[in-house]
């Protein structure tokens, strides 16, 4: 990509723009994030317009939905996309500067007559592009969704598109924006940007839909207000039924009624008009502090005096060393009990290097928590937030290698299978450690059931982080699946409780503990067979 990059950084300043934009989008699409994130826009488009005897809905008015016109299939799969593409496309198009610096392809730009302010914008540029053509694809599955739904076959392209551009389409350039922005800000740029967004990003969307907003949300406002309205006409009552989105489970099918879609008014086509504005130019506010790969301006910019004094800031710590995995065991006694507990002692130092004497002070109050409370307390409670604390941690599992860029070295290793198995492990301890409190309680109590239900959770996370860290060599793909995962758990949503924290009237609710310790070994088991194949193709 270098290459490119240059003869892009040479360029007038319009092709300049275009072409490292270009660029970037080409190298984000073959890369395995795009695809899964893809994916499952997909699959919650087809969410979105259920079967008309399903029992899951994503929009609905109380027990009505629209009838499955262009202008209701438009609509729904919308705003299904524009939930899902502004929260999980950010973790896609994140890195775009970071990739640069970690590749050399920013110190080579940095020599180049680019501005600043066109590097930003053309990452900006590269992230629209990429959640665009996410947005396109799911917006080629609405009219397919309407023909094989088969109420109503006839075709309008405009209320089919509509809804993507005036409701989703403007999101998406404030997502590209603000992924810019968090990649600038030194405190944003590593994991805890990612759950600062998966945190703060719906709670910024429903803010927006609150009566006086100056952006609108997500755009549910217009559409609920449509929908009333044309239920009214029909004399339908509602009562105290609401407007949902999200997936909800429905005792019956919801019952369909005409609707002819939404026209958005004036004042909201102002709002978005002025949340893409607005998003162009916190794209470009970086300018005034990134450094631009320019190691000069950034060894100025992070020379901060320290509180109450005038001595500088330490630099920043390097990458764990990865040393210990190949001296801590020698190869002849890898596969022996003692070779890999060194092998594991050395994984857990590396897991656990990033982990603060503040981070450990927290994890303590979770597990003494968990000793505290009652056994349904802890595991509804105390579990979820003790297995959300190391999500940064865990993320790194299957991918630390190939970011520091010892994939080769670490893959020439003798007993690389061991390795493996050993860092997984590392995570399976980390679980354990955060859980403790939890697990002690369920035990003293004998709830057998809980304890079973503990320990498959114990060993599925681990077995998650390493797959898919493994498959897409990066930490950020776990993190955009598991937050909303935990998410869903916290929420009570049964089918993907993986922890035990579900009860109804005392009883586990979710899936078996053996379906999910089954489910973690397959998914140890497939990623030993993908890291062996990957070392066969590189061998």
């Amino acid at each position: 990509m270098s290459t490119t990059a240059l003869a892009a950084a040479r360029a007038g300043a319009p092709a300049r723009l275009w072409r490292l934009a270009l660029g970037d989008f080409r190298d984000r699409v073959r890369r395995p994030a795009y695809a899964v994130t893809l994916l499952a826009a997909v699959g919650l488009g087809l969410l979105a317009v259920p079967p008309a005897d399903g029992h899951w809905a994503i929009l609905a008015l109380g027990r009505y939905r629209g009838e499955y016109t262009s202008a209701y299939v438009g609509t729904a799969t919308a705003l299904a996309g524009a939930l899902w593409l502004t929260l999980g496309g950010f973790y896609v198009v994140r890195k775009g500067l970071g990739r640069d610096e970690e590749t050399g392809v920013g110190q080579l730009l940095a020599a180049t007559p680019l501005r600043t302010v066109e590097l930003l914008l053309a990452k900006f540029l590269g992230n629209l592009l990429v959640l665009a053509s996410m947005l396109g694809v799911l917006a080629l599955t609405a009219p397919a969704l309407q023909l094989v739904r088969g109420e109503d076959r006839s075709l309008d392209p405009a209320a089919l598109l509509t809804p993507f551009l005036v409701l989703t389409l403007p999101l998406l350039v404030a997502t590209a924006a603000l992924a810019v922005l968090f990649e600038t800000v030194p405190l944003l740029r590593g994991g805890l940007g990612n759950v600062v967004w998966f945190a703060c990003a719906p709670a910024l969307l429903i803010a927006g839909e609150r009566p006086g907003a100056p952006l609108g949300g997500l755009g549910l406002g217009p559409v609920a207000a449509s929908l009333r309205d044309a239920l009214a006409v029909r004399g339908v009552d509602l009562g105290g039924e609401e407007f949902s989105l999200g997936l909800t489970k429905v005792d019956t099918p919801l019952e369909p009624f005409p609707w002819e879609g939404v026209g958005p008014d004036g004042g909201f086509l102002v709002q978005r008009l002025l949340l893409v504005l607005l998003a162009v130019a916190v794209a470009a506010l970086p300018a005034l502090w990134f450094a631009r790969f320019d190691p000069a301006r950034r060894a100025s910019a992070e020379r901060k005096p320290l509180l109450g004094g005038g001595e500088e800031a330490p630099a920043p710590a390097a990458p764990p060393v990865l040393a210990p995995t190949l001296t801590t065991a020698a190869p002849a006694h890898a596969g022996t009990g003692r070779g890999f507990g060194r092998l594991l002692l050395g994984e857990a130092r590396m897991l656990f290097a990033d982990a603060s004497r503040w981070w450990w002070l927290a994890a303590a109050g979770l597990v003494t928590a968990g000793l505290a409370v009652p056994p349904d307390t802890g595991a509804g409670a105390v579990l979820p937030a003790a297995w959300i604390w190391p999500v940064l941690l865990w993320s790194r599992l299957g991918s630390r290698s190939a970011e520091y860029g010892l994939e080769a070295l670490l893959g020439a290793y003798p007993a690389a299978r061991a390795r493996l198995l050993a860092e997984w492990a590392a995570g399976v301890l980390l679980s354990g450690l955060v859980g403790a409190g939890v697990l002690v309680r369920l035990a003293a109590a004998g709830d057998t059931a809980g304890v079973a239900a503990w320990s498959a959770g114990a060993l599925f996370v681990p077995s998650l982080a390493l797959a898919l860290g493994t498959v897409s060599r990066s930490h950020r793909l776990f993190q955009a699946l598991y937050l909303p995962l935990w998410y869903l758990v916290v929420n009570q949503v049964a089918a993907l409780d993986f922890m035990g924290a579900v009860r109804r009237a005392g009883h586990l609710a979710g899936p078996s503990p053996v379906l999910v310790g089954a489910l973690a070994l397959a998914l140890l088991a497939a990623t030993l067979v993908a890291a062996s194949a990957r070392r066969a193709l590189r061998g």
